[in-house]
């Protein structure tokens, strides 16, 4: 398999396939550093010179695996050494690519208290790779990485069953934990989760199939990896388009791309992201603000750094050009199609990531799209129990803690339903003193 490195950052791709997002989460000593580290090697994303330092780290500590003797989990063992001195990083991001499509890695911390980075690591992912350690099964902590993937509704969950080399390639355990796991998955609402038996340290099933494992006849992780469809791909494209403001452009002095001069004296545009759906030129579409009926216009024109387009679709960042002079202003959404009416007034699903207990009457700022806008929570309605998956009493909602609140906001949102349009349907929580984002939500219906 020929190999490319990306070198260019974040955003670029270096192959000729598509981008593709996917982030790893698992418990403590599953494996997931070297998993990682396995994946890069493989991939040949790894510079010279960062080889020859951990070759020679991995001498000096004796190490005697496989890849060359190479310790591959020392390739983020940096990483975790800058959590460890105070330096905020909730996810690490990586940056490969095979001859079939570019990858960026999102690594996760496994450890219970690190739930948070899982949810941060896995909003924006195509798929997920949750690892389990052969010998020990499904752990409380899967179950709860799998509960996170359940509510985001991931698009794709691999479940690495990790160290099979240590349970002698057995396939009778592979089999029992992928029962579990799909078991686990089915009731969570996951649909389609593949179990792949791999050896990080060996490299059995990663990138080349295992002659030890002749029984599994299903792809490779990197397989997977290259050939799965993005999420935009499965779902954001045929959802109505949504269109969260970012911010209006107006003449700054230098002439936008494909723009006439004197065009340009007169030119308004409202630039962002397209979150769901496509527009196209002279395509009907609603402006949505707080307090305010919908508005009728049309699009009149879609920029982009590299000139005008006939049409945009997600996740594309573009300026959009309306047909009528229309007040718009930051925290707006432009929409076409069905359009939820604004509310506030709804119930959320979160995962609780403050340090103090999330209680009624807490008084928060709900960031929904480009809109951050004052709240409280009026209710707690209960706790996800990860062992039944059912919502059980509580009274509040403790760090790392999945459960159901009702929230009334300052000013008029238009939310969706999560499982309908996962952009729409998504917030944030932030402590309105300290600035910190406190909780994920998920948007449901009452």
């Amino acid at each position: 398999m020929s190999t490319t490195l990306i070198e260019e950052g974040p955003g670029e791709s270096a192959a000729t396939g598509t981008l593709f997002r996917f982030a790893t989460a698992g418990s403590v000593d599953d494996g997931k550093s070297t998993l990682v580290g396995r994946l890069l090697h493989d991939a040949k994303a790894i510079l010279a010179d960062q080889l020859e330092a951990v070759a020679r780290t991995s001498t000096e500590r004796g190490f005697g695996g496989a890849a060359g003797g190479l310790d591959l989990a020392l390739l983020t063992d940096g990483l975790r050494a800058e959590r460890e001195q105070g330096i905020t990083i909730d996810v690490a991001y990586r940056y490969f690519a095979t001859d079939r499509r570019s990858f960026i890695l999102a690594d996760c911390p496994g450890h219970v208290q690190y739930t948070r980075n899982t949810v941060t690591g896995a909003s924006t992912a195509d798929a997920v790779v949750v690892l389990i350690d052969a010998r020990k099964g499904v752990l409380e902590q899967t179950r709860r990485h799998l509960s996170v993937l359940a509510l985001l509704r991931t698009a794709h969950v691999i479940v690495a069953v990790n160290k099979i080399d240590l349970v002698d390639y057995s396939r009778e355990v592979f089999e029992d934990i992928e029962r579990e796991v799909l078991a686990v998955s089915e009731r969570l609402g996951i649909t389609g989760a593949r179990a792949v038996p791999v050896s990080a340290l060996l490299g059995d099933n990663i990138a080349v199939p295992s002659e030890l494992t002749d029984w599994y006849t299903g792809p490779t992780l990197l397989g997977l990896l290259e050939t799965l469809p993005t999420q935009d791909e499965v779902t954001e494209l045929g959802l109505p388009f949504r269109f969260p403001v970012q911010t209006v452009l107006r003449p700054q002095g230098a002439l936008a791309p494909g723009l006439a001069a004197e065009d340009y004296r007169d030119y308004r545009a409202y630039a962002g992201q397209v979150s769901s759906g496509s527009i196209g030129l002279g395509d009907s579409v609603s402006v949505l603000s707080s307090g305010q009926p919908p508005r009728n216009t049309t699009i009149e024109g879609i920029d982009t750094a590299d000139g005008p387009r006939q049409a945009a679709a997600a996740p594309a960042s573009v300026a959009l050009r309306l047909g009528d002079d229309v007040d718009i202003s930051r925290g707006d959404t432009i929409v076409s199609g069905p359009v939820a009416t604004p509310r506030r007034e709804f119930a959320a699903r979160l995962c609780w990531l403050g340090q103090e207990p999330l209680a009624p009457g807490a008084k928060v700022l709900i960031k929904h799209g480009t809109a951050t806008v004052r709240g409280l929570v009026t209710s707690v309605e209960g706790l996800l129990d990860l062992e039944t998956s059912a919502l059980v009493p509580a009274d509040t909602l403790e760090l790392n803690d999945i459960g159901s609140v009702g929230l009334s906001v300052a000013a008029e949102l238009p939310v969706e339903d999560y499982a309908a349009n996962r952009r729409a349907g998504s917030l944030l929580v932030i402590d309105p003193q300290t600035g910190n984002t406190v909780a994920a939500g998920l948007v449901i219906s009452s």
